[in-house]
Parts: structure tokens; sequence; C-alpha cells
């Protein structure tokens, strides 16, 4: 047991450190060509927040970023939603990738390393990878693929989703991916939204030292899908496809064969670069529209300053290509950075694989979803003993919060020395609120910093800003990656309800935190009802929908109790019609289900009877009261009974909770 305290000293970053850092190097930049001059990091980042125009401007000219044509200006009113960035500004978010490609012997430098369960470490040229992107750009072209066509992918994290996904931005066609993984049901709810015209597939894919077969699953998206006109099959177990007709099944390898130059179509700066699926708790998942200038300029801004990246660094991310880190480990390619790519589960054969790759890839950052780094503490792994980690200067987190028995296994058992860079931010915006800074003291517990340009801020009901006290994560100003729209919200509708229903005029994300007073931030895990599920985010919708198919099942409700250091808990009540008895034969049922339709995240921890699912006047679900008298709330204060539309079924779930609480403590106890 740690002896730990959340706030205590873990790292001070060295002269040395501090003053080679990019954000250093920016600040020397920012004085010297602009005429400013910083004490410290809460005076950079106070101008940041509050001069954003010149702010955002600077961070385009310092890293150089090219416009086709000018922008008229930076932004033309603070207002969220509908601010606009740059708005007269053309480009392509891939012009930025290969603009580090470079000439003659540089071009043949790594700009990939990947391996996999079954596949050694290899790498991927800058010129390899020009020219694979180059030839399925030529082949998408062919196929009649253009400016604002949606291409899907339904790809693992392998070197052909980055090549797929560069291709398809350079069109000014629209990407979007789900990992293999990932149950048809759920891919055909996101994808059917957006209409893709081209789909990109693995016909299987290994994890935990099995094969499966994706080939059913295509079939049955090939059929759901009625705007595909061309599919494209990567290759992993080869075996036969049939495809509906008007659909033409191609091979990989065929669409790679005609060398040819890359061309890059120039698009608006707000033009769509990929759609992203943010679920809420009602409803389909969220199809969020995110475009090049915005995401080119965000990315930037948080790999270099807030990560420390440069073209001298080896950056993974282990990540599935679903979740939106797989988005931010690719935009490594826009500071020239060799991005490493590990395909496969993080814990087979042993929970010691990532950090032999880690080793094997040279990497210089490593992050990963909190989750790995607290299960790597549980098995006894000492990452130090089985791998070279000299090389890493730094260890990211995200995902979830990382509790304070990680940093002190971290500073134990990886390096006495490494920067610990924990960030919280979301696939809404692609980009962080909080996350690490190379110039300041690394605290257990605490993020370092709020973002450059993010006016992050935790607020109370009444929306005012709170300091060391835990409030709503909101940001009170507009940022450059903000969702450009969701895709079909016609009026805008969802996305206003989405974000800035609760408090006008400001972003609420959905996470409860803290800033502290010296200036950090500790995340305390979500305020509503969005699953955070071993760091995945998802909606409960996907689920109900699943679960209540059943024709046993009436009505369902799911909360999960994922909060700061304690592993994931996630309970499913369930009324069941008159008669049934929930036994192990429907309980088994019932994960099954959802373990096929969406993944074996979604599968909860314990499924039980109810007799009713609370439900509000407009007969929505009371998650979150029933989330809050969960993690210990006083029942008094959880819920409106008159705003209830069954106040009686509340009473069920207060004595489920005292037995499940009275539980916990005794646990705690003998621990």
């Amino acid at each position: 047991m740690t002896t730990l305290a959340e706030g205590q000293l873990m790292w001070t970053p060295s002269d040395a450190f501090r003053d080679g850092s990019q954000l250093a190097q920016f600040m020397r930049w920012l004085q010297r060509e602009r005429g400013l001059a910083f004490d410290d990091y809460a005076s950079l980042w106070q101008w940041s927040v509050t001069e954003i125009e010149s702010f955002w401007d600077a961070v385009r000219a310092y890293f150089d970023v090219h416009f086709d044509t000018p922008a008229r200006g930076v932004l033309d009113r603070r207002v969220m939603p509908g601010a606009r960035w740059f708005d007269g500004a053309s480009l392509n978010y891939v012009q930025q990738v290969f603009r580090h490609a470079g000439s003659g012997a540089a071009r043949q430098r790594a700009a990939i390393r990947h391996a996999g369960e079954n596949r050694a470490l290899e790498e991927v040229s800058w010129d390899a990878l020009e020219a694979q992107v180059a030839s399925l750009a030529h082949a998408l072209r062919q196929m009649g693929v253009g400016r604002g066509d949606r291409v899907a992918g339904y790809l693992p994290n392998i070197p052909a989703t980055i090549v797929a996904f560069l291709a398809t931005a350079s069109l000014g066609a629209v990407w979007s991916g789900c990992a293999p993984d990932m149950g048809q049901v759920a891919v055909i709810d996101r994808f059917r939204q957006i209409e893709p015209k081209v789909l990109i597939a693995v016909d299987g894919y290994r994890y935990g030292g099995k094969d499966y077969d994706r080939a059913p699953v295509i079939a049955d998206l090939v059929a759901a899908l009625p705007s595909l006109t061309d599919v494209i099959i990567v290759p992993h177990t080869g075996n036969p496809m049939a495809a509906r007709e008007g659909v033409r099944l191609l091979a990989w390898q065929d669409m790679l064969a005609h060398r040819v130059p890359l061309a890059i179509e120039s698009v608006p700066f707000d033009h769509p670069l990929w759609i992203v699926y943010s679920s809420g708790t009602t409803g389909m998942p969220k199809p969020i529209v995110h475009g090049h200038g915005g995401i080119v300029i965000e990315q930037l801004k948080l790999m270099a300053f807030h990560n420390n990246l440069g073209p001298d660094d080896v950056f993974h991310w282990y990540s599935s290509s679903g979740w939106i880190m797989w988005n931010a480990q690719v935009a490594g390619l826009l500071l020239g950075t060799t991005i490493a790519l590990y395909d496969g589960n993080p814990a087979w054969p042993d929970a010691g694989v990532l950090w032999r790759f880690v080793d094997d890839a040279r990497v210089t950052l490593f992050g990963a979803g909190a989750a790995f780094f607290t299960n790597c503490m549980k098995a006894g792994v000492e990452p130090a003993r089985i791998a070279d980690v000299s090389r890493l200067r730094g260890l990211g987190s995200t995902g979830s919060p990382l509790p304070v028995e990680a940093y002190d296994w971290i500073y134990r058992h990886v390096r006495s020395d490494i920067w610990l860079v924990p960030m919280s931010g979301g696939t809404d915006f692609a980009g962080s609120f909080v996350a690490g800074c190379p110039l300041l003291p690394v605290y257990a517990g605490e993020m370092q910093c709020r973002c450059l340009g993010a006016k992050v801020e935790a607020f109370d009901d009444n929306g005012q800003a709170l300091t060391d006290r835990v409030g709503e994560l909101v940001c009170t100003e507009p940022m450059p990656s903000m969702p450009l729209f969701l895709w079909g919200d016609a009026d805008g509708k969802r996305y206003r309800d989405s974000y800035f229903d609760t408090y006008p005029g400001a972003w609420r994300h959905g996470d409860w935190i803290k800033i502290t007073a010296r200036g950090g931030a500790i995340i305390y895990g979500r305020s509503d009802a969005t699953i955070n599920r071993h760091g995945i985010r998802m909606g409960t919708s996907e689920l109900y929908r699943v679960v209540e198919d059943l024709p046993e099942v009436l009505d369902s409700m799911v909360v999960d109790l994922e909060y700061l250091g304690r592993e994931s808990y996630m309970p499913l009540f369930v009324v069941l019609r008159e008669g049934i008895v929930l036994d192990d034969a429907l309980r088994d049922t019932l994960r099954m289900r959802i373990r096929d339709a969406l993944s074996s995240r979604h599968v909860p921890n314990e499924i039980v009877q109810v007799p009713a699912v609370p439900r509000t006047l407009s007969g929505k679900k009371m998650e979150v009261p029933i989330k809050k008298l969960l993690l210990g709330h006083a029942p008094d204060g959880i819920a409106n009974r008159d705003a209830m539309a069954n106040p009686a079924s509340l009473d069920w779930y207060f004595d489920y909770a005292r037995r499940y609480l009275a539980a916990r403590q005794a646990e705690s106890a003998t621990a």
C-alpha cells in the first residue's frame, strides 16, 4: 500500500529539459518576433485565453502553417457554437504532413514503426508512406471519390489505416473509422448516419493470440449501407467474400500498384476532415465533424507544447483505431515525428509486451489509457527490469483519472526522473483541456496545467468559477478544433443540446474537475451518464438497444461508477417480463449479446433484476441520480420526486445503495 499523498511533488524539470523544450522555444520566438515576454507559464496561459486571436495566429505563424489562400482574419466572433476561424484560408492536413518528407536520403527516414502480435517490428519510410498515399488517392479518385464524399474504415491500428486516412483527406473527402473489434450493430449505427461511398475493411484481425474473422461483419455492413459503391479489402485471413449487386470488391494491394505523384486538394480551413463518434445518453452515437485547419492548429500546439514532440522523437500512444487517441497519434506526423503503432492486446502474452515494444521501437514518448498503467501496477510489472526505458523522456496517460498509486508505481518502476504527462480532453473537440507542461513540476494525482488557448474553469451550478473545489469542467472561449457540426444535425439543435444547454455560451464537457491554487487540475470522472469504460467513452443508448431487444427484457438502466482512484464498476439493472426470473442462463445471454453486438468493454460487471427504472416526467431514464446515489451521495438530494414519473421506484435503489456501499466499505476495511 502506497503512502503517497495527492499533491506530493514527484518531478521537477531540469534547466536543460525546460530550456530545450518546444514550449520554451515558442516563448523565445514570441519575445523575438512579437515583442511578448512572459515570466512563467501562468502568465503565458492567461495571455493565450485573453488575447485568443493573437495566440492562435502566433501558433499558425510559429509552425509556418501554409495557407494556399490567405485568411481574412483569425476569428470572426467570440461565440460558441458558431465561431469561424481563419475565414477565407485554404490548406490541407496532408500538405502539413508531407512537408516533413524531405528530399534525397532524408526520405528514407522512418515515418512509421509498427509491430503486432504476429508481426515483428518494421518501418515505413516517408518516401514509402507518400507513395502509398498517392497510389490509394489515385485509386479512390478513379472510383469517383471527391471533395465531401465519405470513406469509412473498418481497420485495426496498422499502417494501412493511416494510408487510407491520408489518401482520403488528400482528396478533400471525409474519413471515418471504427475498430474491427467493434460489433456490427455499433458500426452500422455509426456508418449508416454518414452514408459512405467507399468502405476499406480488414477481413480479420488478431487479438490475445486468437484470429477473428470479420468477413461476415463486412457482408452485414455492405448489406446495411446502400450508399456503398466499392469495398477495398485489406487481407488478414484471406477468406472468400461476396458483396451485393452494385458493389465492387477490390484488393488492397491492387490499389497501391499504380505509382503516381501525390496530388493534394486545397480545401477551406473549415472543410470536414473526419467524422468521429461520441455517444450521448440518448439516441444514436453523435457523428462529430472536425475541420482540416482546426485540427492542424490544435494538434500542432498540443503535440509540441504540451507533449514536447519534435522531428527527432518517436511517439507511441497505445490505442485502437476507433479511439480519438489514434487520431492524436497520427498527428505526430504533422511535426515530422516518427510514430510507432502496436496492434494487439496490451496484456498478451503478458503485461510487459508494450514496454518491450517501446524499447524495440526506440520510443521517446509513450502514452496509454490510465487503466493500462494501473493494470501493469497490479500485475507486478517492473518496466525498468524487462526493457530499456532510458530513451523514454515522457509518459502520457488519458482516458480516465490516473490514481495516485499509479504515480508512485511509475516513479518507482519506470524511471525516477521521467516527465509524467496525464491529460484530459475528448473526442468531441479532438484535443486536450488540461495536460502536461515541460516548464512545471509534476504533483501526484494532478495534471500540470490548463492547455494554452483553453479557457477552462470549474463551474458551480450557478456558473461561478471555483478554485480548489470540484465543479463542472467548462470551456468559456472557442477553440479552433471544436466541432464544425454534427453530421445530419441540420438545425444544430443536437450540437447545442449536447454541449451548451447547461451554461449558455460555455462548453460543458461532462467531467468533474478541480482547478488547484497553483494552476493544476484534478479530474474526478464523468459528471453525466456517459460511460467511461476502461478509458473508452461510450453512450448508454447503444447498450439499451441491444439489451432491450431481448424479449425477456422490458426496460434497463446502466451506470458507470468509475472515478478517481478506483476501477470501473458498471452494474446493469434490468426489468423483466412478468414471471421471468434473472438466472445464470439469462445473464450469460445478455453478456453474449452485448459482447457480440457492441464490444467486450460494454459487458457489465453485474446484472441485477429490478422492479422499475426511475424516469423523469418526460420519460428519460435517471442514470445520473442513481450514479450519484451509488457513489455515496445523500438520498435526499439526488432527485426531485415531483419531477418523476415513478417516484416510488427510487426506494428500491436507496436500499440497494445502502447494501452496495456497506459492502464496499467492508472490502476497504479488509484490504
